[in-house]
């Protein structure tokens, strides 16, 4: 137990797993989980989401670290944990021919204590769909399928790896409701995700993997803090950035410059912009396409992604 209360539902450390041939795909992992709260864990392509997750599922030993999930190793002690844990995977592989509700049906005889099956078809929008073969749903409508049938066992921890991907925008908006609620509830959620926007409206605390290792940790509010602002402007065609007061007196951390468009990085976002706006108005210039903002999760994630593979000479990936 924390001292403030919370309790520690999983706690991973230093976490290892290594595939035939020697890869080690993840290198030495440390985190934890409060019980009630939602951890997101992002990475670039092939930085060891997958590869975490399963291991806290139970689906594979550790090659090395600690995995412990509401008090029990998830592997060798997988009686005691399924019962109490729901999985979304990335891909159901659900029988095709049968029916939303044969599905949920067939599913909730093999969990403990199931909910009734409409209910969460209700839950995830499906309520009018359950007479459909699962064949002839989109892939949006099975992503909802493998939300409800993740949810059947009322799990105290619940696995979402890519929750929303195929679903549009109302959708993906609906499952961020249901996943807040769970959350209220105290359902301890850890999700991947490779939507940004979905880790910064969703998670109370992430992490982000870099080929195998924790990058950056906390909250969003904390890892997107380490990354600097922005202010993006362009200059008439007769002012150049020398004519600018000195970039360091304007808290200014960095430039980039391409053609007469500048973008300024600073940690001291108000401060920066008074004093550029301030010697604009004074100087009768006009910055054109103006666009001042704070760091993002998306920026920082980014940067979090270039810094790690300049350091290593790899390739940087997308979110």
């Amino acid at each position: 137990m924390e001292a403030n209360g919370h309790e520690h539902v999983i706690e991973v450390t230093d976490l290892r797993r290594v595939y035939g041939g020697g890869f080690e795909a993840v290198r030495g992992v440390s985190f934890s989980v409060r019980r009630g709260e939602v951890f997101a864990l992002l990475g670039t392509n092939g930085a060891g989401k997958t590869s975490t997750v399963e291991l806290l599922e139970g689906l594979a030993p550790p090659a090395g670290g600690r995995v412990r999930v509401l008090g029990h190793d998830p592997y060798a002690q997988r009686a005691a944990v399924r019962p109490r844990t729901g999985v979304m995977l990335q891909e159901g592989g659900f029988p095709s021919e049968l029916t939303v509700a044969e599905t949920a049906r067939t599913w909730a005889g093999c969990v403990s204590g199931a909910r009734p099956p409409q209910e969460v078809l209700a839950l995830v929008g499906l309520a009018g769909r359950t007479g459909v073969r699962v064949k002839q749903l989109s892939g949006g409508e099975r992503r909802r399928l493998d939300l409800a049938l993740a949810l059947l066992g009322d799990p105290e921890v619940l696995f979402l790896d890519e929750p929303t991907t195929g679903l549009d925008v109302e959708g993906r908006r609906d499952t961020w409701k249901l996943v807040r609620a769970l959350r209220d509830g105290g359902t301890t959620v850890l999700l991947t995700t490779h939507y940004l926007e979905e880790a910064e409206a969703l998670a109370d605390r992430l992490a982000i993997l870099h080929e195998g290792r924790i990058a950056a940790a906390g909250t969003p509010a904390e890892v997107t803090a380490a990354q600097p602002s922005r202010i993006t402007f362009e200059l008439p065609e007769d002012h150049f950035l020398g004519d600018l007061p000195p970039l360091g007196e304007l808290g200014v951390c960095g430039h980039e410059i391409e053609g007469r468009v500048v973008r300024l990085r600073t940690h001291e976002l108000q401060r920066t912009a008074t004093r550029l706006l301030t010697w604009a108005d004074r100087a009768g210039v006009e910055l054109r396409r103006l666009d001042v903002r704070s760091a993002s999760l998306e920026e920082a994630f980014l940067g979090i992604a270039r810094e790690a593979s300049a350091k290593t000479g790899t390739r940087e990936y997308a979110a």
